[in-house]
């Protein structure tokens, strides 16, 4: 136990601060996840509604994570890796949506032609 006022004092502190880091990491590994699922959800019907649902998450996650660095919660590297890995996740499908396309068109005009 803590003998000094000071000591004491820190201890507080050191709990608040846990709390509020231990929320916003939370708060950020919850966006990430429903960013993720609407980018699944876009996967498997891409509409432009749901290019619109994947946007909003993600500036969501990326505003939170931002907070996050700027309070000193994660590292900024850290909140650069994160973002990074939204943007990927979703240029992966985008992607795959686009090859999908170009294939299918491909395909069709060899079987007409």
């Amino acid at each position: 136990m803590a003998n000094t006022k000071s000591a004491i004092k820190r201890i507080k502190i050191n709990e608040r601060n846990r709390l509020r880091n231990r929320a916003y990491k939370l708060a950020v590994k919850a966006l990430m996840k429903q960013y993720f699922r609407a980018v699944q959800a876009y996967a498997a019907s891409p509409t432009e509604e749901m290019m619109q649902e994947v946007q909003r998450c993600m500036s969501a996650a990326y505003s939170k994570i931002d907070k996050a660095v700027k309070r000193g919660v994660f590292h900024k590297n850290n909140g650069a890796r994160k973002k990074s890995r939204l943007a990927r996740a979703l240029a992966k499908v985008v992607q795959s949506l686009k090859g999908q396309s170009e294939t299918a068109g491909g395909e069709t005009a060899a079987s007409v032609g």
